[in-house]
């Protein structure tokens, strides 16, 4: 979805927006972000996602799913079988938390994850 340098960001479903969103607050900071949007989850599309870990050496991967079995378990280990070489920083995965999902709107946003949650964990992982 988008062209980076620094940090590929991996994500599926409405975490895509959230990621796009925050690969243009860190642009601002000199920080280059590609994006790949999962389209489909079975099957991985595992060369994609090891080619932009090639040209940028670092792996965020975003999702609003338990960190538990999820999708984001799988992107991280898939990179490190495939990629792992080819790494300059620990592969990092943002979840939902470990709750069962709320049903007051304060408490859902709470375990969800947002924007600001990527940018924090991107400058994190990039040394800035």
């Amino acid at each position: 979805m988008r062209e980076g340098t620094d940090l590929t960001l991996v994500s599926f479903g409405k975490m895509v927006g959230y990621c796009l969103k925050a690969a243009e607050m860190l642009e601002k900071d000199g920080i280059s972000c590609e994006v790949v949007n999962l389209r489909s989850l079975k099957p991985l599309d595992r060369e994609t996602i090891a080619a932009s870990v090639s040209k940028t050496h670092r792996v965020l991967s975003v999702e609003e799913g338990w960190p538990q079995h999820g999708v984001g378990a799988e992107i991280i280990s898939m990179v490190t079988e495939d990629c792992f070489d080819q790494l300059d920083a620990p592969p990092e995965r943002i979840t939902g938390v470990e709750v069962p999902m709320p049903y007051t709107a304060t408490l859902e946003a709470a375990a969800l994850p947002t924007i600001d949650d990527v940018v924090r964990v991107a400058k994190r992982m990039v040394g800035k």
